[in-house]
């Protein structure tokens, strides 16, 4: 069995698009909502999201990680969260980013890696927010298929406990987004209680 393909900058690149539109179509209302992921609300989720963007384009600069446990949002979250998705992408895009080996809180591991990381992470609090705040969550299936693949690889014999709840029941037909939101821990079909 081949190894499945590896996720490039440019897919990192759709994802980050996907999640953007997601989020730039959050109400004002909808701040406060509970997402399914740990019973962070949307705002909380989104100050994870952006947070997480900034310690991966930390890593890869190899700079010093942003201060743990603060909140990165201003009085425009869809903008915060833009300028966070470029400043990741900018460091993804370095000569050699992808082939070289970073030290990072959970140990050392090659830029691809850390991009396969960011990318299952990314899609599934997609996920999360398209169910909180009611949208359809346009994200590439076909990113969501490598995405699964990669995090089964990794997260396998790992604990769970503290990072991800158990893996989910999910049709085997479901559309790649629900089954990488399943695997991680989201009930399908009930959104806030994962």
């Amino acid at each position: 069995m081949n190894p499945p393909e590896q996720p490039s900058v440019q897919d990192l690149a759709r994802a980050l698009t996907s999640v953007g539109e997601l989020i730039k179509a959050i109400r004002q209302e909808q701040w406060t909502a509970p997402t399914p992921c740990s019973n962070w609300t949307v705002r909380e989720l989104l100050v994870h999201v952006v947070g997480m963007n900034l310690v991966f384009t930390a890593i890869i600069n190899e700079q010093e990680p942003p201060v743990r446990g603060a909140d990165p949002l201003g009085e425009d979250p869809a903008g915060d969260y833009a300028h966070s998705a470029a400043s990741l992408l900018a460091a993804f895009e370095r000569q050699g980013a992808l082939e070289r080996v970073y030290r990072g809180p959970l140990g050392s591991a090659t830029g691809a890696d850390r991009l396969q990381i960011r990318l299952y992470d990314l899609l599934a609090h997609g996920w999360d927010l398209a169910q909180a705040t009611g949208q359809h969550p346009e994200l590439p299936e076909d990113l969501a298929e490598k995405s699964l693949a990669f995090a089964r690889t990794q997260l396998e014999g790992q604990p769970r406990t503290g990072r991800f709840d158990p893996i989910q029941p999910v049709a085997a037909d479901a559309p790649a987004i629900d089954r990488l939101a399943a695997f991680l821990g989201r009930r399908i079909g009930d959104e806030t209680t994962s």
